[in-house]
């Protein structure tokens, strides 16, 4: 952001509230399809929710940021069709439940809230790579190799030969798991996993139950799932200093397989809401039954112009 007019503008695409408000939890049609859904929440050090004499949260006023869609590289018609409006429209509504309120006025604007979503692409199993194919024909020439046994073949360097591709489809297969495994910490950080990641990951020693927890970790990370990241911003001192200090980030996902991102996303929201401004202490790890909402068209509050000087 280059000048506050750039922040100004990211305060267009506000969903408005409806007069008459919406009740999700009151509203969910369930299906069959009951899944995991992970949460993971984090806090900076000083910020703290003031609260009312009732107990409830007091009212901080918002303006949603583009974060845009992430690039993956693939085709989702249930993502692929839906606008950063469409998205922030759908985020408003447990955003409000929570008393995060949209502004048009810069000078009371408490947070600039980016908006991030997209899917993670899943991986095929690790024996269906190509360095996994190469080791497998590693194998089989160093097979054929030694029942040759005495014979003139092995004598002229059948066996030597085998040994070096053998070699060779070890440093791709080593090569091919350090990728892996750094594609899947990429996404374990990108998803929140991290702490799960941190938890689980092997060590010097073998330990089964670690293990067994690890693998539970790799197959969520590599079976692609549909994601959501809020990251809150102090608005005053972006918009007056130009410094960037994240208050608090919300991130929240579901697998792809069996959901749709369009339509699973309004309780994937609602649900993550509880943990919007604050800290979840590592991976909200829960089963909750998935539906229809409806959260009507989204609107503009149209552009918001800079203050005079």
């Amino acid at each position: 952001m280059k000048a506050c007019a750039v922040l100004f503008l990211l305060s267009c695409v506000i969903a408005v509230r409806e007069s008459r408000g919406l009740d999700l939890l009151a509203s969910l049609g369930t299906t069959e399809s009951d899944d995991i859904t992970a949460v993971a929440a984090r806090t900076s050090n000083d910020y703290v929710r003031a609260r009312l004499a009732n107990g409830s949260f007091a009212p901080e006023s918002y303006v949603f940021g583009n974060g845009g869609l992430w690039p993956d590289g693939t085709r989702d018609a249930s993502i692929d069709k839906l606008t950063f409006l469409d998205v922030a429209h759908t985020i408003a509504f447990p955003l409000e439940g929570r008393n995060y309120l949209p502004s048009k006025d810069p000078k009371t604007t408490r947070l600039l809230i980016m908006v991030y979503w997209g899917g993670t692409q899943s991986q095929d199993q690790p024996n269906q790579s190509a360095a996994y194919a190469s080791l497998q024909d590693a194998i089989d020439s160093m097979n054929r190799a030694r029942m040759l046994g005495d014979s003139v073949q092995m004598r002229g360097g059948s066996l030597l030969q085998a040994q070096g591709q053998m070699d060779v489809a070890l440093s791709l297969v080593t090569a091919a798991n350090r990728a892996r495994d750094d594609a899947d910490f990429r996404t374990a950080k990108l998803l929140g996993y991290d702490s799960w990641w941190d938890d689980s990951a092997p060590g010097y020693f073998v330990n089964p139950a670690r293990e067994r927890r690890f693998e539970d970790l790799l197959y969520e990370l590599e079976d692609g799932r549909y994601f959501v990241v809020l990251m809150a911003y102090d608005f005053q001192l972006m918009w007056k200093q130009k410094k960037h200090k994240l208050l608090w980030e919300t991130r929240f996902s579901i697998r792809q397989r069996h959901h749709e991102f369009d339509r699973d996303l309004p309780v994937m929201a609602q649900f993550a809401s509880q943990y919007f401004g604050q800290d979840s202490h590592g991976l909200v790890h829960e089963k909750i039954p998935l539906g229809r909402v409806d959260v009507g068209e989204p609107k503009s509050l149209g552009e918001v112009g800079a203050p005079s000087k």
